[in-house]
């Protein structure tokens, strides 16, 4: 299948970016004084399009390998006509299966290798890359201190599982009190994204965010937004939640179940088309999401972007095209277990990659689920049927 990149999204902005170019140090806020309540700056907006959630690459000790980390940064930014975010360090990344120094030495790797990109994107009159890292640790104190770390490093934004962290109590009293406190004592601050994903939660009796935490929370001069690994109907329980309390575009909404954008931005003829369309609006409280966050998109950065362009602005055409090939894509990924299929996707993705000559290690963190040697012949065949049809 071959596709034209589609021109930019009627009405999007990408003229902003969040917080000072990579590389510099200084915070994005200036106290009045020493000691001072610093003021957040009301020019950052979140960043609209398609969010690579990056692998981590690592050697068979469970460690980072920098060289290899740093050319899939650059596969997945494919010279500016890629990710429109990079988010390193998180679930895609087995960021909960790696050790805390590994996450912030992945951390510094991604704001160093993204701001080197974004200086050549810059040079040829791109529109740089926002690079988004994951923070979340097993405990408030890592957390915390995971966020202290990313803001020296010059990331631009910062995702934090609130649901995630063991220790966590009264989510809002977290974020109100001890980020808050951080960011003050600093002087300086990053965006704060949450994330809200059911199979990484601590008690599975309590798989998403409250509702009434989110509108809370978003009333936070430093939360914007929220990636959301969830149904269309909890997607809308948090546009709803959190649209009255920020100006239009000022609390986004990411749709982290990748192929419901499909379902999402699909428009409807006929009379029962209308009908259901209707109802999807309703559903979602006539607000649609700002991005995806697309985990197969690693193999895939171009397409993705593609497939994204076409969702927002409604060609359908296209929207069918993609849709079915990255479904095979999933279906791939899957392989028989015993009562049900297992997905792999992840063991997938460094597979594909180390096919492509990306990556070198395919290796997975201790915890993560492998490939057999029969299933990687499996879908050696089925990728390489896929690949053919680009």
């Amino acid at each position: 299948m071959t596709a034209e990149l589609h021109p930019p999204i009627a009405g999007a902005d990408y003229s902003k970016i969040s917080r000072p170019e990579f590389g510099d140090r200084h915070s994005a806020i200036e106290p009045t004084n020493l000691g001072a309540v610093p003021s957040y700056s009301s020019a950052y907006k979140p960043r609209r399009g398609l969010s690579i959630p990056a692998l981590t690459v690592l050697d068979t000790r469970g460690c980072v390998i920098e060289d290899q980390q740093r050319k899939l940064f650059r596969f997945i930014a494919q010279n500016g006509k890629g990710a429109d975010i990079i988010f390193g360090c998180g679930t895609t990344g087995e960021a909960r299966f790696i050790a805390n120094n590994q996450r912030q030495r992945l951390i510094e790797i991604e704001a160093d290798e993204v701001s080197r990109i974004n200086i050549e994107l810059a040079g040829s009159g791109m529109v740089p890359i926002e690079a988004w890292a994951g923070v979340t640790a097993e405990t408030r104190r890592d957390t915390l201190a995971n966020l202290e770390f990313a803001m020296t490093t010059g990331i631009h934004a910062a995702v934090i599982a609130p649901l995630s962290i063991q220790d966590i109590g009264n989510t809002v009293e977290f974020f109100q009190r001890e980020v808050s406190d951080l960011f003050d004592k600093a002087g300086r601050w990053l965006p704060i994204f949450l994330y809200d994903n059911a199979d990484i939660v601590i008690d599975p009796r309590i798989p998403h965010i409250k509702t009434r935490d989110v509108k809370r929370l978003s009333r936070l001069p430093f939360v914007y937004g929220i990636k959301v690994s969830a149904s269309r109907r909890v997607l809308g329980n948090y546009t709803k939640g959190a649209g009255h309390f920020k100006d239009a575009g000022d609390f986004g909404i990411y749709v982290g179940n990748a192929m419901l954008m499909f379902r999402v931005f699909r428009l409807e003829d006929g009379l029962f088309g209308r009908v259901r369309e209707y109802w999807n609006r309703y559903l979602l409280h006539n607000e649609l999401p700002i991005g995806v966050v697309a985990g197969p998109a690693n193999v895939w950065p171009l397409q993705w972007q593609r497939a994204w362009r076409a969702c927002y602005s409604g060609d359908e055409q296209m929207m069918a095209a993609y849709k079915k090939s990255f479904e095979r894509f999933e279906a791939a990924c899957c392989f028989p277990g015993p009562g049900r299929s297992v997905d792999k996707m992840i063991a997938c993705l460094k597979y594909a990659l180390r096919i492509d000559g990306v990556i070198e290690s395919d290796s997975m963190a201790a915890g993560s689920a492998g490939l057999s040697d029969a299933e990687r012949e499996i879908f050696l065949n089925e990728y390489r049927e896929l690949s053919a049809e680009w």
